[in-house]
């Protein structure tokens, strides 16, 4: 019997595939617990127009990231963070993709989460650097971060 899962099983398919099982095993655990109807003409066209609408959403999230990737790369565009500073540059203390997130949000009113910035270890001294941001998985912005004494 050929059905549709409607949530991942272990060792069995994933959401939205299609597989052939054995009869007893889909009426009477599969479609009895929720897990997968029946693949029949209704169901296979209504995976078809959920397949559609979530890569139509996929798309749009994407375009968004690209247009964030623009602004965030467009020339003059970097967060100024200000921070005590010793002789020969080096800065008391250190400047966490936190500190960054959270100056990009104040000055320019961009929302990022911490965890999209690839930084491996903090800024530790004044000057410009290229924080690398995540933004979609096809998508890599790099954020201009300007360190300056205070």
């Amino acid at each position: 019997m050929k059905v549709v899962f409607i949530t991942d099983v272990k060792g069995q398919g994933k959401k939205g595939e299609v597989k052939e099982v054995s009869s007893g095993y889909a009426q009477n655990f599969l479609i009895k617990k929720g897990l997968a109807k029946e693949a029949n003409s209704t169901t296979i066209s209504e995976l078809k127009g959920k397949k559609k609408a979530q890569e139509k959403i996929e798309e749009n999230i994407k375009k968004e990231a690209e247009q964030l990737k623009f602004k965030i790369e467009e020339e003059g565009f970097e967060v100024l963070i200000k921070a005590k500073s010793g002789e020969d540059s080096r800065l008391f203390g250190s400047i966490p993709s936190k500190q960054i997130a959270e100056a990009l949000n104040k000055q320019h009113g961009i929302k990022l989460d911490k965890r999209k910035m690839d930084l491996p270890e903090p800024i530790r001294t004044l000057g410009f650097r290229n924080v690398p941001v995540k933004l979609h998985h096809d998508v890599i912005a790099v954020l201009r971060v300007h360190v300056i004494s205070e």
